[in-house]
């Protein structure tokens, strides 16, 4: 069995997360309940700066909230001396809330609100990370009218397609997201905000997408970004001083992943940015990176209640838990894959072979399709690895479930960071009927 980060196995043959028994949290907190790890946290984090720092490279690592945000993780962020990558008015609103510097926060999205920009320009953030050609005029206009500056990298696609999911691959040119590098359309963007009296252009960003496990697509988009400065340069004469290359390391989820160190993937990154600079006669820019899922996915943990249990002879078991699609969607969207243990038995031989169904009223909800685990009996806790990132975020009330709590362990202590949603929070929005009968 693969444990990750502080994840141990105590006297008792429970697993413990933090140095805390997952069996005492779930019945401290309830279930379902998703657990981080902040220990690993600052692991990862430390990890890619500490790389930057070690190499002499100027740089940000600002951690891509969308994979799981809240008050206490910005905190954390912050500690550890993270910037933040936001993309929409709640996590911008969040972050502020949390009290991170406004300063290191980049806003990303590609239909920012004339409303989002005026809060990032009232917030006075780092940076906007601009997306097409609507986003400049907004930007135009509010900086205008403001008399504010504003710090913009422009997101273009460099055609480069990485190794991942088809939904979640977005450097390619058939993309949402940015200024087709290849087509022209990134050197009319350039053309629309040099020289604006408000906006400051920095440089480019990309994203190729995510869960990638090579370096040789980051190194690909680097070359083609940094050949585009190179142009603008000769051109223009204008100095790039960032390079954002984005996220999308990927993590070990099931066995057959193969995730590389953070370090590795920044070394390469470096080493092509610096390779280019060198025959382009290029000031080095500041490299910014923006990992999640790398920071977060491995260091949360899904604590479950088995309840109910189907045996349909010849074809498969299944158990059924007290969450499911509603708190982890990427089964359903993604196909993707997990591993578990059951936390009160962490120590037995795994001899049996279930399909974790959830609770939703969907037939297509099941977290693990043939999960080796140990034999499973109701009111068992199990565990699901590796739901730190994008469980919480794209949790719903489907079914109106109520969306979970979520708890920080370290060192043996543990806090409540979401409070678990209750059944009045979920009609607390609702409005009755006023309307007549046949009006």
């Amino acid at each position: 069995m693969h444990l990750y980060g502080t994840q141990n196995i105590n006297e008792n043959g429970h697993l413990t997360i933090g140095g805390v028994d997952a069996v005492e949290l779930a019945n401290s907190y309830g279930t379902p309940l998703f657990v981080y790890d902040l220990e690993l946290v600052r692991k990862r984090a430390r990890g890619f700066i500490g790389t930057f720092q070690k190499l002499g490279v100027k740089a940000e690592v600002a951690y891509a909230s969308k994979a799981f945000s809240c008050v206490a993780m910005y905190q954390v962020a912050q500690e550890e001396n993270l910037s933040l990558d936001v993309v929409s008015g709640g996590e911008l609103y969040t972050a502020i809330k949390s009290g991170f510097p406004a300063e290191r926060i980049h806003f990303h999205g590609n239909n920012k609100s004339y409303a989002e920009l005026e809060l990032a320009f009232d917030t006075k953030i780092g940076c906007i990370v601009v997306d097409n050609f609507y986003e400049i005029a907004l930007l135009k206009e509010i900086s205008e009218a403001k008399q504010q500056p504003m710090s913009i990298l422009l997101r273009v696609t460099p055609g480069v397609e990485a190794h991942t999911h088809d939904f979640i691959t977005t450097g390619q040119a058939d993309s949402k997201f940015g200024f087709d590098l290849n087509n022209g359309q990134a050197d009319e963007a350039f053309q629309k905000v040099t020289d604006h009296e408000y906006l400051q252009l920095l440089g480019l960003h990309c994203h190729i997408g995510s869960q990638i496990f090579e370096t040789d697509g980051f190194s690909l988009a680097a070359e083609k970004l940094m050949q585009k400065i190179g142009e603008w340069k000769e051109k223009y004469n204008f100095e790039c001083t960032v390079l954002n290359l984005g996220g999308g390391f990927g993590i070990r989820y099931t066995e057959e992943d193969r995730p590389l160190e953070p370090q590795v993937y920044v070394e390469e990154m470096i080493k092509t940015v610096q390779s280019h600079c060198a025959q382009l006669n290029l000031t080095m820019p500041e490299i910014w990176i923006e990992p999640g899922r790398s920071l977060v996915g491995d260091a949360g943990t899904s604590l479950y209640t088995i309840g109910s249990r189907k045996t349909v002879p010849d074809i498969r078991e299944y158990i059924a838990v007290d969450g499911g699609m509603s708190d982890n969607i990427r089964p359903a969207l993604y196909d993707a894959k997990y591993e578990a243990v059951i936390a009160n038995k962490a120590n037995e031989e795994k001899n049996s072979t279930y399909t974790v169904a959830g609770k939703l009223c969907e037939s297509g909800d099941k977290l693990i399709v043939d999960a080796s685990l140990q034999s499973a009996e109701p009111g068992d806790i199990l565990a699901i690895f590796c739901t730190g990132a994008y469980g919480y975020s794209m949790a719903s009330n489907y079914n109106r479930v109520p969306r979970p709590a979520v708890v920080f362990v370290e060192g043996g202590h543990h806090q409540l960071a979401i409070k678990r949603e209750s059944y009045e929070d979920i009609v607390q929005n609702d409005l009755p009927l006023t309307l007549q009968k046949g009006e």
